[in-house]
């Protein structure tokens, strides 16, 4: 079991992945209470690791004795809670914990659908681009606003907290459950 884990870990490129996601949560969680730079790194830290949510090789993949959904789901949760513990571990002065665990959520499911959508090597463009344009557009009150805006709203913003989990579910669902197989 542990030697299937180091050789999955490998071919993902899970090592790499998680020195890119300790540097980028590193440098970007480091300012005190910034919502904003607190999102931006979740996204770049789920972005990371959402390169590993597929193979190099796709027909290896469909070739594979066992099922896959168990595996990435996996991948994702455990990806996940790597990088929102590392930006509570960073960041201790982030206002509200729960937003980071909404963020890391949401964007989780945002990769896992990039993924699904784009492909593995293209996953990060839907986390990063999404948060990316909440960081130049203001956010305003009205409840499209909130809903487009979500990574940077206040914890307790309903609207941000149910797209978060609707992403988040969709994500891991959708993510996970596509057959490798043809």
């Amino acid at each position: 079991m542990m030697r299937w884990a180091l050789l999955y870990a490998r071919s993902r490129e899970v090592p790499v992945s998680a020195a890119i996601v300790v540097v980028a949560v590193t440098l970007l969680g480091l300012p005190e209470g910034d919502l904003r730079l607190s999102a931006f790194a979740a996204a770049v830290g789920v972005a990371a690791l959402a390169v590993g949510l597929g193979a190099h090789d796709v027909a290896l993949d469909r070739g594979a004795a066992f099922g896959w959904p168990p595996r990435r789901a996996a991948h994702l949760l455990l990806g996940g809670l790597f990088v929102g513990g590392l930006l509570l571990t960073v960041g201790p002065d982030v206002p509200d914990h729960a937003v980071v665990w909404r963020n890391v959520a949401g964007l989780g499911g945002l990769a896992a659908l990039g993924a699904l959508l784009l492909g593995s090597r293209t996953a990060w463009a839907l986390p990063v681009t999404w948060t990316g344009a909440t960081l130049v557009v203001p956010s305003g009150d009205l409840w499209f606003e909130e809903l487009l805006s979500w990574p940077v709203q206040p914890a307790g913003t309903t609207s941000a907290t149910t797209t978060a989990l609707v992403l988040g579910l969709t994500g891991l669902l959708a993510g996970t459950a596509r057959t490798t197989r043809r």
